[in-house]
């Protein structure tokens, strides 16, 4: 089995004209090391904005900003641990310093694979706080920053996923969360007066290292071959026989950032393949 992580060039990457497309703005990303977090920071600093990027993998950090500065834009990145409140704060703090914040991308995840009867319970409590958790509180220590300005004005995103709209077997604690974080959106937007404005992607299967890691847990508690994982389970009810690419779901936050979306609120934007919808 071999899928890789597609590399992104400019090309690639929704370019759109907004006023608050710009140096003096901030974009937080979180899970900005790898994945889709990754494709989403370098996408937005190409489109101009001073990117932010979270993480708590050091090095892959790095290499983010290293390839957002190739193509032109401008990243600093941050070591987060996304699981302990106080590196959250500094991390908001510091972003602070540097402009003012209009954008955060939550997206930063992690996955365990396990019937409901044997889910460690420890495993448990950790994705509750990457994945539930440190988005509320992000948005909590950002939307004062977004409404403090002349004119409040801020978007705050979410990655969902296919698993925010069905549920999958042995995926209990990701299904829980992914759901969540559709009620977090609505939350904010219904909180924001159309000022500060939330959705949420749920994309189907992405081609990151998250969901290659996966595959061989689910074909041993599945009794297939990894192939059949991907054929079967993965792409098996979607339409389009192919894993998305980070930057195509990236795109769509920029998309979601932009002076186009600004109808945009609470809503979901769901690109499965058709997974949940045909039959």
């Amino acid at each position: 089995m071999n899928i890789n992580e597609p590399k992104i060039t400019p090309n690639q990457i929704l370019k759109l004209n907004d006023q608050n497309f710009n140096p003096q703005n901030i974009c937080i990303v979180s899970g900005a090391g790898t994945g889709i977090g990754r494709a989403v920071a370098i996408a937005a600093a190409f489109n101009g904005i001073l990117t932010v990027g979270l993480d708590i993998n050091e090095a892959e950090g790095e290499k983010t900003k290293k390839l957002a500065e190739d193509i032109g834009g401008k990243l600093v990145f941050i070591k987060t641990d996304l699981a302990n409140d106080k590196g959250i704060e500094t991390a908001v703090e510091e972003a602070s310093k540097l402009g003012k914040i209009k954008f955060l991308a939550n997206i930063a995840g992690i996955q365990h694979i396990d019937p409901i009867e044997n889910f460690p319970m420890e495993k448990y409590d950790l994705m509750q706080k990457i994945m539930l958790r440190a988005p509320f509180f992000l948005s909590k220590l950002v939307i004062p920053y977004m409404k403090n300005q002349n004119e409040p004005f801020g978007v705050i995103a979410n990655m969902a996923s296919v698993h925010a709209h069905v549920c999958t077997i042995n995926k209990s604690v990701y299904n829980i969360t992914k759901f969540g974080l559709r009620a977090l959106s609505q939350s904010i937007s219904a909180e924001g007066n159309g000022k500060i404005r939330s959705f949420t992607i749920s994309s189907g299967f992405v081609k990151t290292p998250l969901a290659l890691n996966q595959i061989p847990s689910q074909a041993k508690q599945r009794g297939i071959t990894a192939e059949q994982v991907v054929t079967d389970v993965m792409m098996g009810k979607s339409r389009v026989k192919e894993m998305m690419s980070p930057i195509e779901v990236a795109n769509l936050f920029i998309f979601g950032f932009s002076k186009h979306s600004k109808y945009l609120i609470g809503g979901d934007l769901l690109f499965d393949g058709g997974m949940t919808l045909t039959y």
